[in-house]
């Protein structure tokens, strides 16, 4: 690394790399060297507000010229970009990583790519609260998708009580982001017939001390995932429903609020929620677990969790920057440092 900040290239400005840009935009340790489009858009005039220097993703010169037609000024190809950075965010569409690992590689970069990959990609993934020491100074990683960030969340600290957890979860899948027009279902229930569903054993590339199964079903919304989860705790250690919500309140990324009493017994009034507290494009960073939801029935525990897919893995992508590069080893220092950050960037 050429100096005590460290230099990020996002190699895609979507929905996930609009929202890491402005993290790593954030943070007094990082800046964003640049961010990549295939051509010429709406979010090149993001990217220009924000200052963010434009990249193509192609090193093709007719696609890099392209963009001045639109009227943007394009710094040059991924290559380039690669160049002048210390670290890649790739968040680029899923299934593309094996062509753009090759380029990284051959860039001499260090990488990290999304949940939308797979573990064998890189053969290293990443959740802040689950692994965050076995990332320390790695080539490269993959920051795991939404969900398993939100079960992770709240699955690692049940398994600290006692070092043991068997976990049975269903996913209720969003089926589509806001801005997604091409997905469905519109009117139906679609269960993933895939058994059991990704969703379990990817948690287990980050704790595989987790003995966990899943299912999915997708329905007819935008909004967020819900996570019904039932989880076997480790008997003799004297837990109670009261005592497991007042380690969630404890846990960084974790929200408990009761569903009855503060009228969020919805997806939608959660997300209304955070608009409310005035959060950028209505995200919501941390997992949402409903206080009337959660219920320890001797040593098996119920409860509800609700995830905003498009931002619960921001954060996590921040301190995965620090992990490749090895500038702190105590997670939660890391993620106090983000979220701090975060927080007063947006004047929260």
């Amino acid at each position: 690394m050429g100096s005590s900040v460290i230099r990020v290239a996002i190699n895609g400005f979507g929905t996930i790399g609009k929202r890491v840009a402005d993290a790593v935009d954030a943070q007094d340790d990082m800046e964003v060297a640049g961010v990549t489009k295939t051509g010429p858009s709406f979010g090149c005039s993001l990217a220009a507000k924000k200052g963010y220097p434009l990249y193509c993703t192609s090193d093709d010169p007719d696609r890099i010229a392209s963009f001045s037609s639109g009227g943007y000024d394009c710094q040059g190809g991924l290559s380039d970009l690669l160049s002048s950075a210390d670290v890649v965010v790739d968040c680029a569409p899923g299934k593309m990583g094996a062509a753009n690992l090759a380029k990284y590689e051959a860039a001499g970069i260090k990488h990290m790519f999304q949940g939308g990959e797979k573990h064998e990609l890189t053969g290293l993934s990443y959740t802040s609260s689950a692994n965050h020491t076995e990332n320390l100074n790695a080539r490269g990683t993959r920051v795991v998708s939404c969900n398993t960030t939100g079960l992770s969340r709240t699955l690692v600290p049940l398994y600290e009580i006692g070092d043991s957890l068997r976990v049975e979860c269903t996913m209720i899948r969003r089926a589509a982001d806001p801005g997604d027009s091409k997905k469905g279902p519109i009117n139906a229930i679609k269960p993933v017939l895939k058994v059991p569903s990704h969703h379990g054993p990817d948690v287990m590339t980050v704790k595989p001390e987790i003995e966990i199964n899943s299912l999915a079903v997708a329905v007819p919304t935008t909004l967020m995932h819900v996570h019904a989860i039932i989880a076997d705790l480790p008997t003799g250690h004297g837990q109670t429903t009261e005592s497991i919500l007042d380690l969630w309140r404890q846990t960084p990324r974790v929200i408990v609020m009761h569903g009855e009493s503060d009228r969020l017994t919805t997806t939608a009034e959660v997300m209304e929620m955070a608009r409310d507290i005035g959060r950028k494009w209505g995200d919501l960073h941390e997992v949402f677990v409903w206080e009337d939801g959660v219920k320890l029935v001797g040593d098996r525990l119920y409860y509800f969790q609700a995830i905003h897919q498009e931002s619960d893995v921001i954060p996590e992508n921040i301190d995965c920057i620090r992990a490749l590069m090895g500038v702190e080893s105590d997670w939660k220092a890391s993620v106090a440092k983000t979220d701090s950050a975060i927080s007063d960037y947006y004047g929260l």
